[in-house]
């Protein structure tokens, strides 16, 4: 948030930062638990996988108590982004009931193309307004791209999507790691400024 003229604060940034880190632990638990085929194991996994939505959601809800101050648009097509991820994570579950057949990969693409497309604009408002450092913003810009390029081609029957996700992943893991440590203040000349 714009607390003064000299400092750029992340509204909850700690707590955005530790979201996205649990959010990638639980989601690849919960996959990983929903599809070893026992029931008990299913039902953990499904659970997981809900915390991951909730947690998704709130990154959403969170982060665009910043953004909108800058831009608000970007603001909503943030929220909007991960309101989708959210649900589009969540629909996985539905393959418990056995009337419902859906690919359980197709929310994941859905949800994981959606965010990339999304967050481009939260990435490129994060260097706009220097609220993040530049190199983070661009990585963030760059990496996105690709990442929905290759969950794009995943809809067409390429499977690229594994080896396109790393530069998005790896980003994602940095950024929440610098909110954490830096609790997403930033002084305007771009150093950051640790509270």
């Amino acid at each position: 948030m714009k607390t003064n003229n000299n400092t750029i604060d992340i509204y909850k940034a700690r707590t955005i930062g530790c979201f996205f880190l649990l959010a990638f632990l639980a989601y690849g638990l919960g996959r990983h638990f929903y599809e070893t085929g026992s029931l008990t194991e299913k039902c953990f996994g499904a659970v997981l996988i809900i915390i991951n939505s909730i947690m998704v959601l709130f990154i959403g809800i969170l982060f665009k108590r910043t953004l909108q101050q800058y831009n608000p648009v970007v603001g909503n097509i943030y929220l909007f982004t991960r309101v989708f991820e959210s649900i589009a994570l969540a629909s996985i579950i539905l393959s418990l009931i056995p009337s419902f057949s859906i690919s359980n990969d197709y929310g994941y693409f859905l949800a994981m193309l959606v965010l990339g497309l999304g967050s481009i604009p939260m990435c490129l408002t994060l260097r706009k307004h220097t609220i993040s450092p530049s190199w983070l913003a661009l990585w963030g810009v760059t990496g996105y791209a690709i990442f929905s390029f290759g969950f794009l081609m995943e809809l067409f029957g390429r499977g690229w999507s594994m080896y396109l996700l790393i530069p998005g992943g790896l980003w994602e893991i940095t950024f929440a790691i610098w909110l954490i440590t830096n609790g997403g203040t930033r002084r305007k000349n771009g150093t950051a400024n640790n509270k």
